[in-house]
């Protein structure tokens, strides 16, 4: 196992003690400050969540309009079915019921989820700049130009 290896493992807590038992106080140490002061695994992580809360978003979103579709033919056929157009039954208008109840249902717990992944989306870009702002950035003066 190669160092850098071993610095991976001894951020995990329980690793750092085991090697502090074994005599590997220093590399330990080493490596939980490291870890400590190198924020950038963490942003990595925090914009893989913010992709995947993205993602989540944007089905809930999807479904929304579906639901909100289905509450529209759901009273539209409720409306035929009231009116006799077409020659609609019972069935239909059970149908047209359940369409619309659906619809409702459905709405409801994706904006409700949207809402939701909304402020975890929001918390995590919040984390991610208060991170961003630790890090000592440099800057790159006259940065000499390419040959063509």
């Amino acid at each position: 196992m190669s160092e850098s290896d071993i610095r991976v493992f001894a951020s995990f807590p329980h690793v750092a003690s085991l090697m502090r038992a074994t005599g590997q106080e220093e590399l330990a140490r080493e490596s939980s400050i490291m870890t400590q002061d190198d924020p950038t695994d963490e942003i990595s992580d925090i914009e893989d969540r913010i992709e995947r809360l993205a993602e989540i978003a944007e089905r809930c979103r999807k479904y929304i309009l579906a639901s909100k579709i289905a509450i529209g033919a759901g009273t539209a056929l409720l409306l035929i079915t009231i009116l006799g157009l077409f020659g609609t039954g019972q069935t239909a208008a059970l149908g047209s019921i359940a369409l619309v109840l659906g619809g409702i249902v459905s709405l409801g717990s994706n904006i409700s989820t949207l809402r939701q992944t909304d402020e975890a989306i929001g918390a995590a870009e919040a984390r991610r700049a208060a991170l961003i702002g630790t890090i000592d950035l440099r800057l790159v003066a006259d940065a000499p130009l390419k040959l063509v």
